[in-house]
């Protein structure tokens, strides 16, 4: 049975490398392993290089890298992965580390790149549920719109506010493997994913990754915003 992930779990997962830091550091003061921390909480050698101590191909050392969480790599455990279905998965959503989690348990089988709300338009936090899945969808609120030409004449449009020529037309934003979170219209889904917010309020994923999110999840499956 799906089981939303605790709140101590999440902050487990998500917290910044600094948490991680402190354990390295007592540990290179105690074994004299000659790298120290930096402000970003990520050990660096003698000469100020970032280093990284743990085993290549680990979970810990994708995190540990100097580029996490900005890189746009993703990791995956595939044992994990494939006795992860939609029976027993779950989401975590990290705002403040722009990364998606696919979860078995408190086990994560998927660590991916995510973009959420921009500042005008920001991601809720919270719990939800998966309330809607489509393969093929298309935004009814953002997008693009069209002159009678066929010219765009406006690529961020909104179809609730901005006019519409005459003979033009409105095209909504696709969003394939959409999942809805609100009723109000915000999901995850594939989309751009800029190493920063850069959404209407929705959780935009890569295109390597959310077909499989997509599969491994169902209508109920808990999401945690954080």
């Amino acid at each position: 049975m799906s089981k939303t992930p605790s709140k101590s779990f999440v902050y487990r997962l998500v917290a910044p490398a600094m948490a991680l830091g402190g354990a390295l550091f007592l540990a290179s003061c105690a074994t004299d392993t000659g790298y120290t921390l930096g402000p970003d909480g990520k050990p660096y050698d003698k000469d100020g290089n970032a280093i990284n101590p743990f085993e290549e191909g680990t979970y810990e050392h994708f995190k540990a890298e100097p580029g996490y969480p900005k890189t746009s790599n993703v990791w995956k455990n595939d044992e994990v992965l494939a006795r992860t279905s939609a029976e027993n998965s779950s989401l975590v959503i990290s705002i403040p580390l722009q990364r998606g989690f696919l979860m078995n348990g408190e086990e994560v089988a998927i660590d991916y790149p995510v973009s959420t709300g921009r500042k005008s338009h920001p991601t809720p936090t919270g719990e939800y549920k998966i309330l809607e899945k489509e393969a093929e969808k298309r935004s009814n609120a953002y997008g693009k719109i069209y002159d009678a030409e066929g010219n765009v004449v406006n690529s961020d449009a909104d179809s609730r506010k901005d006019e519409i020529p005459e003979g033009g037309k409105f095209v909504g934003a696709s969003m394939p493997y959409w999942m809805r979170l609100t009723w109000d219209g915000v999901g995850h889904h594939i989309g751009r994913v800029p190493r920063y917010p850069a959404s209407h309020a929705c959780i935009r994923g890569p295109r390597s990754v959310m077909p499989t999110v997509f599969k491994k999840t169902k209508l109920g499956t808990p999401v945690v915003v954080e």
